[in-house]
């Protein structure tokens, strides 16, 4: 394009939606999935210790559960609820969220139970790097649209579209300059109308084609505005740091690389973010240090499952 090489990166998602970008990979084996259940229970039986009751068998298609059982069954927490009630709809709500949101698939009505050891415990939710499990996820989905035979697009489709709002103001709607953290949150009641399938993307591809470097933002972020609402903890070091970072991201068996250092302004000889890239910063050794931690998670999980 006239303005350079541009893809959306982990910056952009803790801006977008305000979601961790480092700690422990989001992955597991879904492979004889109930053999790794913890204690070597039946997966469904954990379902049931964790959410306090099963779906109907017509609910339930493999290792996945159709969203309308979930939404009737957990759509309020009731009033004077106990700890442990709270805590079971507290885990209904994030599978939902996970299943239909950040990781949604071409149906959206299907949640997997492959997040079960997640919710198990939920004070260590926060420990996960959600932001890069959802940016490969969001990676390969796209890679998977390119394919002429392939005709819907699954992923965090909230991601790509608050990414082309905010990057692209040729095609942001009107009438929605207030925002507030996180800043997806900027076009939670935006509804792009009825009009006809065929002449709106028509219009969106001629549009494209006549974008110019004056059509396109390289740093969103750094207005005054969106520097009030952001969260502090998202501009501490410790996450900026891997905003910059080449390295691979995990989703179970999805892993995508982060090319950020091909990502810049042709016009400038350093990253948007405004740190010059260092040519050994990241690289392929991260792949080989993940592939490392796979393969002793695997071998855990067999020494587990044999001395069970």
């Amino acid at each position: 394009m006239p303005f350079g090489e541009c893809t959306i990166t982990l910056q952009d998602v803790a801006y977008q939606l305000g979601l961790p970008v480092d700690g422990r990979y989001v992955s597991g084996c879904l492979t004889d999935f109930y053999v790794y259940i913890e204690g070597g229970r039946p997966a469904w039986q954990w379902f049931h210790e964790l959410l306090g009751m099963l779906p109907p068998a017509n609910q339930i298609q493999k290792f996945a559960v159709n969203c309308t059982w979930f939404q009737e069954t957990f759509g309020e927490c009731p009033e004077g609820a106990d700890e442990e009630t709270v805590r079971r709809f507290a885990r209904a709500y994030i599978m939902m969220l996970l299943g239909t949101q950040l990781f949604a698939d071409k149906s959206s009505n299907r949640i997997h139970i492959r997040w079960l050891p997640f919710v198990a415990r939920l004070e260590e939710m926060g420990g996960y790097s959600w932001g890069s499990a959802e940016l490969a996820w969001l990676y390969r989905c796209m890679c998977r649209v390119a394919n002429r035979h392939v005709v819907k697009l699954a992923g965090p489709l909230q991601l790509l579209q608050s990414w082309i709002f905010w990057q692209f103001p040729a095609f942001r709607p009107t009438g929605y300059d207030a925002f507030s953290w996180p800043l997806a949150s900027r076009w939670s009641g935006y509804n792009h109308g009825i009009s006809e399938k065929g002449p709106r993307v028509q219009m969106a591809r001629l549009r494209i084609d006549l974008l110019q470097a004056r059509d396109f933002i390289w740093m969103p972020y750094s207005t005054p505005d969106v520097l009030q609402v952001v969260h502090p903890e998202v501009l501490e070091p410790r996450h900026t740091m891997l905003w910059r970072c080449v390295t691979s991201l995990i989703y179970f068996a999805v892993v995508e690389w982060h090319q950020v250092d091909r990502t810049r302004d042709p016009h400038k000889s350093s990253w948007p973010g405004g740190i010059s890239m260092e040519r050994d910063f990241g690289g392929s050794h991260f792949l080989d240090e993940i592939t490392t931690m796979l393969q002793e998670d695997e071998a855990a999980r067999r020494r587990g499952h044999r001395e069970r």
